[in-house]
């Protein structure tokens, strides 16, 4: 059996047995509910699928939540198991970097969309139930919702790898992760915003700025749920952004895709340099 295999496993067990898993979709799920039913009250009388309405709240909320518990499933993926010494020991093992890297993120990986899943996918079926029933035409943005969460929460994770392979101690990385979180999630669209509204459209022009946003996986998550399905981007009230937008579905998911690998490879990088 592959050794990147048996550490995914590893780490898996870990999670379902630290209730991770639970704790987190437990948290999703309430979350969702909660939004599903403060904003599916109008959908009855403007015939709109609860799911469609709850895409818009969801979007809002997983790009501050999702992020987070991503960031503090890894900041320490690395240095914690120097600090603790167990990363000694492990490599004592016939088991090469790469593969501890991989094992562990892909276990990190399938433990947040185990609690993604899980919790998203739970809080819809209930919501679709609580309001006539079940739509499985109504499904296609859920759907997107949950994939795209999953694949935000590879992004933060990869780039928490990033770190925990850079820094010397816990404590730094746990700061990193945090101000890495807070400048993507917040500080990001609120400098971009406030350039925007001096600039006036004389030099970010539409074009330049769907470049810009592809710089942030947060905006590139957004782009993905509230400009992809015309439902949704209306009730977001990004109906004009998703017709200005030159990016198409693959571009976007492209973009996602490298968030992922480049700060992965990074990592796998520092970490086969690092001295133990």
């Amino acid at each position: 059996m592959s050794p990147t295999f048996i550490l995914m496993r590893k780490e898996i067990r870990d999670g379902l047995r630290n209730r991770w898993v639970l704790a987190v979709a437990l948290l999703l799920a309430m979350l969702a509910l909660s939004l599903g039913f403060l904003g599916s009250a109008p959908t009855g009388s403007v015939k709109v699928d609860p799911l469609t309405v709850t895409v818009v709240s969801l979007s809002s909320l997983s790009i501050f939540l999702v992020p987070l518990i991503a960031m503090l499933l890894s900041y320490d993926a690395i240095v914690g198991e120097i600090d603790r010494g167990t990363m000694n020991l492990l490599l004592s093992y016939p088991i090469s970097r790469r593969q501890v890297m991989a094992g562990k993120f892909l276990g990190h990986l399938i433990i947040l969309a185990l609690a993604i899943g899980a919790g998203y996918g739970l809080a819809g079926l209930a919501l679709q139930l609580a309001f006539g029933g079940l739509d499985f035409t109504a499904w296609g943005p859920f759907a997107l919702l949950i994939a795209a969460s999953v694949l935000l929460g590879a992004a933060f994770l990869a780039m928490g790898y990033l770190i925990s392979a850079l820094v010397q101690e816990r404590p730094t990385a746990a700061g990193i992760a945090i101000g890495v979180w807070l400048f993507l999630v917040v500080i990001y669209d609120m400098a971009l915003l406030g350039i925007l509204v001096v600039d006036q459209g004389r030099v970010i022009t539409a074009p330049l700025l769907n470049t810009i946003l592809l710089f942030n996986p947060t905006d590139v998550y957004r782009l993905l749920n509230l400009t992809g399905h015309e439902n949704i981007a209306m009730f977001a009230g990004m109906a004009g952004l998703s017709g200005q937008a030159s990016l198409s579905l693959g571009w976007l998911l492209l973009a996602q895709v490298l968030w992922i690998a480049v700060p992965l490879a990074l990592a796998a990088r520092a970490f086969g340099r690092r001295s133990l």
